[in-house]
């Protein structure tokens, strides 16, 4: 059986540990390889391979950094349709899905390249007399990105762009589950001229990250997974004097006005919550109709658009709407979910469950799902369910479909469909969730913006690439500057005089 194994100065290596994880073909059910979960001592080795090579890359000025960065970025779209089918063929999504997930990473590696301009410092001539004052960014040194399983090419490039380009050495801890596109990654990036030794990929499990968390040589953690994990590590990384970005689950809502077009608002709702099997941070799980009118009308769009979506393996091509979902287990909480939104008297208008498609029977398949009639103190509401499950939660007007948003724990993003420009930027404005559509479905932001939730989706200061993230992975060093004016006396000699 193939066997996946740690990516450290510059070349795999082999796991010593003993220990492996099972990655599946979530298509087929079946274990398709294996990789290393690296121990302590194999994690604390590349750790110190990454601080020696560090000093010499911090060294490299910013632009022929940069020219790596560019590099990287060529050789990843020259390579998209490759890392596309390593995506798909460990996390199932379609292969449209996986050239979409290396596109968003290879946008930020784009940014990357004008790199030495966010690195700029800040200067001010004559601050005092015979005073100068500046400010430099200087890299932190070893920092560590621990990436989920959703999105194996985008979150790693998210992490590993900046901080490269910043000067510091990495440490990467894919999702074991979706391990060889980070691989494939770190050797393109070899290619691409980046010093080995400066991004290490270390498999591994809970060992391994608390591993990083412990260590006093990593100086900042980058997260992206679920809540109560990004809230573990932003308070351990914390107890141990480190910077830490952690972004956890989502519940994002889209509103639905009366004057909205209604056929857009439905193919969004389709394509924003059934894409990718809903296993999106940025998913919309909630569609929120105001008034009862508006709320019949939507459901009546969304059901044939719902029972006309294709399932099936990557393998199927363009024929396919969206895969299965990454595990058995996953699976399994789905439908329980669904059977706990029955229970509690939401209507199932559209049942996913129990899907089987031939020849992959043993797949980790789910149908799409459309409940109605939803309940704020309902499990299938409460529930980041990260499946393709939609629901309804009718609203009887705008401010109570806004309350509904701003009630949730979770402030990832948010939605709303309207023809009224006044109530649009009533509700960009009011609305406490950090990334926000109008009349778009899913409003992840460009690269040269940045990307962050708020409340119970995101814990730290500073956001996901764009600006913050080389604020996150620089830190500011300020100097101020006086120098003394040499003046000769009669015997010839200097002495120095202040110039106050």
């Amino acid at each position: 059986m193939k066997e996946i194994h740690h990516w450290i100065d510059g070349k795999e290596v082999k796991g010593t540990s003993g220990r492996f994880s099972d990655v599946y073909n979530p298509a087929t059910g079946e274990v398709q390889a294996r990789v290393a979960l690296a121990s302590r001592d194999e994690l604390d080795a590349a750790i110190a391979s990454a601080e020696k090579a560090q000093v010499e890359w911090a060294a490299t000025n910013p632009q022929r950094r940069a020219r790596v960065m560019m590099k990287f970025g060529q050789l990843i779209n020259e390579n998209m349709d490759m890392l596309a089918e390593l995506v798909s063929s460990e996390h199932g999504k379609t292969l449209p899905d996986g050239r979409g997930d290396v596109q968003r990473g290879l946008e930020v590696i784009e940014l990357c390249m004008g790199a030495p301009a966010m690195l700029k410092g800040e200067f001010t001539d004559n601050a005092g007399p015979g005073i100068d004052l500046y400010s430099m960014r200087q890299p932190l040194g070893v920092v560590a990105g621990i990436t989920p399983f959703n999105f194996p090419a985008m979150i790693p490039l998210w992490k590993m762009g900046p901080a490269l380009s910043a000067g510091n050495a990495m440490i990467l801890k894919p999702s074991e589950r979706c391990p060889s596109t980070s691989i494939a990654l770190a050797k393109l990036a070899q290619e691409a001229g980046l010093p080995d030794g400066v991004l290490q990929v270390v498999n591994g499990d809970k060992e391994a990250v608390d591993g990083i968390l412990d260590h006093p040589t990593i100086q900042a953690v980058g997260f992206v997974g679920s809540t109560p994990i990004a809230q573990y590590i932003y308070g351990r990384a914390a107890t141990n004097g480190k910077r830490a970005q952690c972004f956890g689950g989502a519940k994002n809502h889209m509103l639905i006005m009366p004057d909205a077009d209604l056929d857009k608002a439905a193919d969004a709702l389709v394509g924003a919550g059934f894409g990718a099997a809903g296993e999106r941070c940025m998913a919309i799980s909630v569609a929120v109709p105001v008034g009862e009118k508006t709320a019949d009308a939507l459901i009546e769009r969304l059901v044939p658009r719902i029972e006309k979506l294709k399932v099936g393996p990557y393998t199927a091509g363009d024929d396919v709407d969206f895969g299965p979902v990454i595990t058995k287990a996953a699976q399994e909480r789905i439908n329980r979910l669904i059977a706990s939104g029955v229970d509690a008297g939401a209507e199932l208008v559209v049942d996913g469950r129990d899907l089987k498609i031939q020849g992959y029977e043993d797949g980790f398949f789910c149908g799409p799902s459309l409940f109605d009639r939803v309940t704020p103190d309902m499990e299938i509401y409460k529930e980041e369910i990260f499946g393709p499950v939609l629901s309804t939660v009718r609203a009887q007007n705008y401010d109570e479909a806004l309350k509904l948003v701003m009630d949730n724990e979770y402030g990832n993003g948010t939605a709303i469909y309207t023809a009224d420009g006044d109530t649009a930027r009533d509700f960009a404005s009011r609305v406490n969730v950090g990334m926000v559509g109008v009349n778009f479905p899913i409003p992840v932001p460009l690269s040269y913006y940045t990307f962050g939730g708020w409340k119970k989706s995101g814990f730290g200061d500073l956001n996901q690439y764009g600006p913050d993230a080389f604020r996150f992975y620089t830190k500011t060093k300020t100097v101020t500057e006086r120098w003394f004016s040499g003046i000769k006396d009669e015997g010839g000699g200097l002495y120095f005089k202040a110039m106050d």
